[in-house]
């Protein structure tokens, strides 16, 4: 029986003028793993989170979520569908002037008809969650780098998503900060169900929480597959990839 999917790229293309992004672009979002794509820098990672949570469009092929091809709706149709999804930014993204828990509650009073009791509980536990109950009044820039990485994560869970898209979430942290925040991924899915797709470079980050892996090359998935199986690959562009050689098919 195959899993269930909760999106899925299919055939995509996506260029900006002459410029190509992704090329015939293939991948499915299993419910309830953890789906991690890798692939050097600037290989479009990012530009396949923003597919999944509607904000482009693809030139070519088809993008589903929960089984509703994007590039068929309007755009009260696709916001319909984002409520569904939640997108932690690379830097976070918490606007300066609001405490953390107002942050947090953002998409809540923007987005739904909750009585303000119902916010602030919700409020609560993601940030319990992430390990933040104690900073909820604190301004975004009395946090540290990694705080502010779980303070997006709060916000990102705190709509209780389908499917959540973690946007390099270990980029700029020290070795025991990739830990804390790898560990809460994984104890997030745990806590609250749902699925996600993360963009990372971090290998021993990925290996600890994928259940799936996918390798972005030149604008298409080269390789797909359970984490162990994708780190088997005989692919030489994936095994110069996962063994940072700068010896192989990939140009450096």
């Amino acid at each position: 029986m195959a899993d269930a999917l909760v999106a899925r790229i299919e055939n995509v293309s996506l260029s900006f003028g002459e410029h190509t992004i992704l090329r015939n672009c293939n991948l499915p979002v299993v419910e309830g793993a953890i789906t991690c794509i890798i692939g050097v820098s600037g290989a479009g990672k990012t530009t396949i989170l923003r597919l999944l949570d509607g904000l482009l469009m693809p030139t070519s092929g088809h993008v589903y979520v929960e089984e509703r091809d994007l590039s068929t709706l309007n755009e009260r149709e696709i916001n319909d569908v984002r409520r569904s999804i939640s997108l932690a930014f690379q830097f976070a993204a918490l606007l300066d002037s609001l405490t953390l828990g107002e942050n947090v509650a953002l998409p809540l009073r923007e987005n739904t008809t909750m009585s303000e009791r119902e916010i602030q509980q919700r409020v609560h536990a993601a940030l319990d969650a992430v390990g933040l109950s104690h900073a909820a009044n604190n301004l975004p820039a009395e946090l540290s780098g990694g705080m502010l990485k779980r303070a997006g994560f709060a916000r990102a869970i705190v709509t209780q998503p389908t499917l959540v898209l973690y946007d390099e979430p270990t980029t700029g942290l020290d070795p025991i900060s990739v830990h804390l925040i790898t560990n809460m991924i994984l104890r997030l899915r745990e806590r609250f169900g749902g699925t996600a797709v993360v963009t990372s470079h971090d290998l021993p980050s990925i290996y600890e929480m994928a259940d799936y892996m996918a390798m972005l090359f030149e604008g298409a998935i080269i390789a797909y597959g359970p984490c162990d199986e994708v780190r088997r690959s005989e692919n030489p562009i994936v095994q110069q990839f996962l063994a940072g050689s700068d010896v192989g098919p990939i140009p450096i």
